[in-house]
């Protein structure tokens, strides 16, 4: 045994005697190693791979920053580990005898620590990918930039790329070669990659007739995305999706090849990973109707159910597009109390015409004496004729425009700060979100703290978790997930007791129900027991809690808006301007119906009669004339609502809204309704003119 031990000491002593002399050198794009005057080995990397950092070398190995990875060779030039950093890497530091690599995003630094290449070379800190195609989609592309002519080269130089590896697959199979083309697939799959470029070759795998590769690559990028914390409770933006590798644009392709077999296997990556990814409601509806064209309805059913499942959570349970919904539902509202509060206010101006003109004859006019005599004039308006009923629902209708302009605001602005781009990558923490989430001015609410104290969690950091959490008290969430942190420290029984309490704060949390052992079957459960089946359930906000971090209810944004009306003038994420002068509008209106509650009616109000104009109003405008009675308001509003959703058959309106009067349904629902208010007004119009004549007869009649 010694014998055999000194030659092999004397061998590495000669390595690195021989070593000893020898350094690393860039020079342009071009990284050598020298030992005195001879050239060892060189690389040369193209100037679209990205600034070039380093080379620093630490423990035998020459370390090289090239765009967002981190290269590790041997004294011999063989590639030992690749570290996939989240952005272009700025500096190596290898000072205390670990090497540091530093990353610089917008707004943000980030520090990574990197591990010995010969034990893996792994990054030991979590790395959050940010929706960059650049970064994410790095490894094909430095693969694509090598001509053919230097592909088998750059394939034995950068054993770690399996893009270079496919690229030989594809050229033996041209030719023919099935064992070369089979060991070339093989040793796609034979290293580590993150999970964007795991689809991303699955992909190109499966483009290029290897199905049962591109399977295990997809069930690689899973559990990668697991072990980064890569979760399917959180939603993921169509801008995020195409950086992680374009799963929903491939399946796009398959579905339009008509290869609903392969279909298959990329949606049941989607319905793993990203259930909630943008867009996904009309990927799963289209996929659906394909397999029930194929007689499969069973299940298209499941899927179709499956969606609907998607909408527990949301706002209203409405879904992904829930505040779109909402919008369009206040933009109907907004537009029949427009009209409502118009014909009410045509048919009192109507009525009172005549005996208005007479008041405001001896003060110059009915329109110089708004110069001449201003306050006289204004008691004199026209609303100031009608009784105290019929202003206080005028008061109601317009107090009722304020807050549904409100509410469109509202929609507006939290639709803009749910599809905020921290909150849609499918995870929280890393610099990236970080520093996005800064850009949203969350509001300080237990929401909020939940937030920053999961992504303190997801990042390794219990304690900030732990403070953050304490800003929640009693939140069910925050209360499951202290429970994680004290059964990763090993407190059992404290673990429990709290998931216990978050389940009794929230009978249907299902993280706090698989941590106690129940079988939840939801898909971040289903996840969780597939892929991280060793630990703890964490718990995710849903959309309602993220609306109210981001922006609270509309009770908040209307207070906020009452207490500074001008602000709803200030562009914002969602915010339009226009609809903020609309809001400033509708609030005087209100303020000056209010105001004249408190001004009496004047004497000559009962004078005003029933003109014919007035007349052919209360005909023309159902409800408009009986608006002393809460029926006359009923009326009117149906009317009114009757209208808009038949408005954009005339073409007055462009937006979309909740009844789509093109449909026939529809269209003769809303006809019908419309009918009915004539109907019903003309009775009481009748009615009321029967009234009034007996009423006449009374008073002419001799006593």
């Amino acid at each position: 045994m010694r014998r055999g031990v000194l030659p092999l000491a004397l061998t590495v002593l000669a390595a690195l005697g021989s070593a000893a002399g020898a350094d690393a050198v860039l020079e342009g794009r071009t990284l050598r190693y020298e030992d005195g005057a001879n050239l060892r080995w060189s690389r040369t990397y193209p100037a679209a791979l990205g600034d070039l950092t380093g080379p620093v070398t630490l423990g035998g190995s020459t370390y090289l920053g090239v765009g967002p990875v981190v290269y590790a060779l041997g004294v011999n030039g063989a590639l030992q580990a690749r570290y996939d950093l989240p952005g272009p890497v700025t500096s190596l530091d290898a000072s205390g005898g670990t090497l540091r690599a530093s990353i610089q995003g917008d707004g943000y630094v980030e520090r990574f620590t990197l591990g010995d290449p010969r034990e893996g070379g792994h990054v030991q800190e979590r790395v959050v990918f940010p929706p960059d195609p650049e970064v994410t989609g790095w490894l094909a592309r430095a693969a694509r930039l090598v001509p053919p002519e230097d592909l088998t080269r750059a394939a034995r130089e950068d054993p770690l790329n399996p893009f270079l590896a496919l690229r030989e697959a594809q050229r033996a199979g041209a030719r023919g070669d099935r064992y070369a083309t089979l060991n070339a697939v093989r040793r796609t799959l034979g290293g580590d990659l993150p999970f964007p470029a795991w689809v991303e070759l699955a992909a190109a795998l499966d483009a290029s007739g290897f199905p049962a590769a591109a399977n295990l690559a997809l069930d690689r990028a899973r559990r990668d995305a697991a072990a980064r914390g890569y979760d399917p409770e959180v939603r993921v933006s169509r801008e995020a999706l195409f950086a992680y590798g374009n799963p929903s644009g491939y399946v796009g392709t398959l579905l339009d090849q008509g290869r609903l077999g392969r279909a298959e296997v990329w949606m049941r990556y989607l319905r793993d990973l990203h259930p909630r990814f943008e867009g996904g409601p009309a990927l799963y509806a289209r996929y659906a109707d394909l397999l029930e064209a194929q007689g499969r309805s069973g299940e298209a059913e499941e899927w179709r159910q499956f969606t609907r499942e998607l909408r527990a959570g949301t706002l209203y349970n409405l879904g992904a597009e829930a505040p779109r919904r909402v919008r369009d539902a206040l933009r109907l509202v907004t537009l029949a109390l427009l009209l409502a509060l118009g014909a009410a206010l045509l048919t009192l101006t109507v009525r009172a015409w005549r005996v208005q003109g007479e008041d405001t004859r001896l003060l110059g006019g009915r329109w110089a004496s708004w110069v001449r005599h201003p306050l006289s004039r204004a008691r004199r308006a026209a609303v100031l004729y009608a009784p105290a009923g019929e202003r206080l629902l005028l008061v109601a209708l317009a107090a009722g425009l304020v807050v549904s302009v409100a509410g469109w605001q509202w929609a507006n602005t939290t639709a803009a700060r749910l599809n905020a781009p921290a909150l849609n990558i499918g995870t929280y923490g890393g610099g990236w979100y970080a520093a996005r989430l800064d850009d949203l001015d969350l509001r300080a609410v237990p929401d909020t703290a939940l937030l920053a104290g999961l992504a303190a969690q997801l990042d390794g950091d219990d304690s900030a978790a732990r403070e953050r959490y304490a800003q929640a008290p009693g939140d069910a969430c925050a209360l499951n997930n202290l429970g994680v942190i004290a059964q990763a420290r090993g407190d059992g029984p404290q673990a429990r007791e709290q998931y216990r309490a978050a389940l009794a704060a929230r009978p249907d949390l299902a993280a706090a129900a698989y941590n106690l052992g129940l079988t939840p079957a939801t898909p971040g459960t289903l996840f969780q027991r597939t892929y991280r089946p060793a630990e703890p359930r964490l718990c995710y906000p849903d959309d309602r809690s993220l609306a109210r971090a981001v922006n609270g209810d509309l009770s908040v944004t209307l207070a906020r808006d009452l207490r500074d009306p001008l602000g709803t003038l200030s562009p914002g994420p969602g915010q339009s301007v226009r609809l903020g002068w609309v809001f400033l509008g509708a609030l005087a209106l209100l303020g000056l119906l209010i105001l004249a509650l408190l001004i009496p009616r004047p004497a000559s109000a009962s004078r005003q009669g029933r003109p014919a104009g007035y007349r052919l109003a209360a005909l023309l405008l159902p409800g408009a004339a009986l608006l002393e009675g809460a029926w006359g308001g009923v009326l009117l509003l149906t009317w009114g609502a009757a209208l808009a959703g038949l408005a954009p058959l005339a073409g007055l309106t462009r937006f979309a809204t909740p009844l789509d009067p093109t449909q026939p349904a529809t269209r003769t629902a809303l006809l019908t309704l419309l009918a009915v208010t004539y109907a019903l007004n003309t009775a009481a119009f009748i009615a009321a003119e029967l009234r009034q004549a007996r009423r006449q007869r009374h008073e002419t009649s001799p006593s």
